[in-house]
């Protein structure tokens, strides 16, 4: 049996290096903490070079108010900070660093320079952190921080680096990250001497946009529509991609809290779940989402990569990012004549012939204001009138478009291709109306588009009389954890508004007795699994919408109208009046698009045209 080994004190230059472990993971790391230093000093520009993706050399340099030459040597110690002084200004981080941990912790495991020079100097100032050498240096005033042969001296955490391509990657999307934040920062990125990126400062009430289009390219705001939500002490604004432009990976999903680009699982829960009616099979969405609250909410002291954070009210910040995200992807597109371009001077959607329509607009789609953030609780607000230009009647029985020969033309409406889907043409075998409004010809996918209308006149006849349910022949019996059947056990009135009849066997298994009529012909113990699955998460209320949303949606695909069969121009134009006037018409239930538009642009290209 080997001796017992002696307690004692590590020394300080181990320390520093077990410490850097857990800041510094590969030269993006490094990259964070000199940018969040360099935003935290006010600066305006920051020009960031790099050698070998970083490994050999990473150099940040701003033009902020710099590091006195008395405090340098400081900066480098552990522990040490300008920025929080008492336990009550760490519960109240207002800036992006705040550990007084990274320049000692890149120090133990690199070469590190740091040159700076502040107003009061005559010239610059720079310190080598390994030696403690400090000396003259010619620069600007700001400040520059270069971090030479990073993990030189740990060989081992360098052998777990990628290839400089993957790290330069890393290093790109750290930049990114921090421009999508800061619209009025300047950032220039090198590699090996060349210029990578040069995105200029922008100023002013269109400054975001601009920003969004330099970094993430002019077809993300094509395909995005701003959000703006005020909830009590909280505001959400940003930009969500449309289901059109979501992604195979979740790439381009960028969420910041109080200006820090954040991993929280309830922010990407509320975004999911306002996707999750419109998003076809598992694609991503493309968002990206501020989210400003009293810093006194957040816990921001919660992992040493500052990229994880804790709310207060956990809760109330998920629903706000659903309402947020959900009202803003609910108007439909149809006749925004004006897109969200970088161009635009307001953060919210222009007036667009959608406003003179007779029907209701959703005018709570975007910019409202919440007073009591409780009222996210409940459920959405639905305003979207009924045109009477389509009768639907049961949802098992056989649809019926009503014909009506003279449509009313809205105010300010005076030829029939000002409706945003124009006046219909033809149909076109059976599956597709063809419109012609004023920018081209618009086709539209009539079963996904009357599925989705029909979808959503469900939904708001929808008054809580809970979904009809079927009683199963036989029992179906399966094994259940411990906290399945306690679910079951404390949520049988909720499970009953499902449709769901579960019931207790045994401690260790559980019945499903009826589950929803829509969906008698699946799998039951699969579906009261997920439903289980889904009230220990995320409670009862989301479960009962989803799982309505789900009988609905079954219902709606069975009452909509079949392809092959012939409509009449009345009937295709009923059809089109009601898009225009139905919430997420751009999608149907399972977020496949119903509606594109081919301008007159195209087609004169298609045919050569003017060449």
């Amino acid at each position: 049996m080997p001796a017992a080994r002696p307690i004692r004190e590590l020394p300080d230059e181990l320390i520093s290096q077990i410490a850097a472990g857990e800041v510094v993971e590969r030269p993006a790391s490094v990259l964070r903490e000199l940018l969040d230093n360099a935003l935290d000093a006010g600066a305006k520009h920051i020009t960031v070079r790099l050698l070998a993706g970083g490994v050999r050399l990473i150099a940040v340099e701003d033009n902020g108010w710099g590091i006195a030459p008395e405090q340098m040597t400081v900066a480098i110690k552990r522990h040490a900070t300008s920025k929080i002084s008492s336990l009550q200004d760490l519960e109240s981080v207002s800036t992006m660093g705040f550990r007084g941990e990274a320049l000692a912790a890149i120090a133990a495991v690199s070469e590190l320079q740091l040159t700076s020079r502040t107003t009061h100097q005559a010239h610059a100032m720079v310190l080598q952190a390994r030696t403690g050498e400090i000396h003259p240096a010619a620069r600007e005033v700001g400040t520059t921080v270069q971090v030479q042969d990073l993990f030189f001296n740990t060989p081992a955490r360098r052998k777990f680096l990628k290839t400089d391509a993957t790290e330069l990657a890393h290093c790109l999307d750290t930049v990114r990250r921090h421009a999508l934040a800061r619209p009025g920062v300047g950032f220039s990125i090198w590699h090996e001497g060349k210029n990578l990126s040069q995105w200029r400062a922008h100023h002013g009430p269109g400054a975001t946009a601009l920003r969004l289009s330099d970094v993430l390219g002019e077809a993300f705001l094509t395909e995005a529509v701003p959000l703006n939500l005020d909830a009590g002490p909280m505001r959400i604004h940003g930009f969500a991609g449309t289901p059109a432009a979501a992604r195979a990976r979740g790439d381009q999903q960028y969420a910041y809290v109080n200006g820090r680009f954040v991993r929280d699982k309830i922010v990407s829960h509320g975004v999911r779940s306002a996707y999750e009616d419109v998003l076809h099979g598992q694609r991503q969405a493309v968002y990206v989402l501020f989210i400003e609250i009293d810093p006194t909410r957040v816990d921001v002291n919660v992992h040493p990569t500052k990229i994880e954070v804790r709310f207060r009210d956990g809760r109330e910040v998920h629903q706000a990012v659903r309402h947020a995200v959900e009202s803003a992807l609910a108007l439909p597109r149809l006749g925004q004549t004006t897109a969200a371009s970088p161009q635009a001077h307001n953060p919210l959607p222009a007036a667009t012939p959608m406003a003179h329509w007779p029907q209701t607009r959703l005018d709570w789609a975007v910019g409202h204001r919440v007073t009591e953030p409780s009222a996210l609780w409940g459920p959405a607000k639905r305003t979207a009138a009924v045109d009477p230009l389509v009768d639907f009647p049961a949802p098992h029985s056989p649809i019926a478009l009503v014909q009506k020969a003279h449509s009313p033309q809205p105010d300010g409406v005076t030829n029939a291709n000002d409706w945003p889907l124009g006046r219909a043409l033809a149909q076109l075998h059976g599956i597709y109306i063809l419109a012609e409004n004023h920018s081209g010809l618009i086709v539209v996918d009539m079963h996904a588009a009357h599925e989705r209308v029909v979808y959503e006149r469900l939904k708001n006849q929808w008054e809580g009389q809970g979904i009809e349910c079927q009683a199963l022949l036989i029992p179906a019996n399966f094994q259940a954890s411990a906290q399945e059947v306690a679910c079951a056990e404390s949520n049988t009135a909720t499970l009953q508004r499902l449709g769901l009849d579960i019931s207790v066997l045994s401690p260790t298994s559980l019945a499903v007795r009826s589950v929803p009529s829509g969906l008698a012909q699946g799998d039951a113990v699969a579906l009261a699994r997920s439903v289980l699955e889904e009230l220990q998460a995320n409670g009862a209320s989301q479960v009962l919408d989803r799982a309505r949303n789900e009988t609905l949606s079954t219902m709606a695909c069975h009452a909509a109208v079949r392809a092959n069969r012939r409509l009449t121009l009345d009937e295709m134009n009923a059809l089109l009046r009601q898009m225009e006037a139905t919430e997420r018409a751009d999608q149907c239930n399972h977020g496949r698009p119903t509606w594109r538009q081919i301008s007159v642009a195209q087609l004169d290209a298609l045919f050569m045209r003017g060449r």
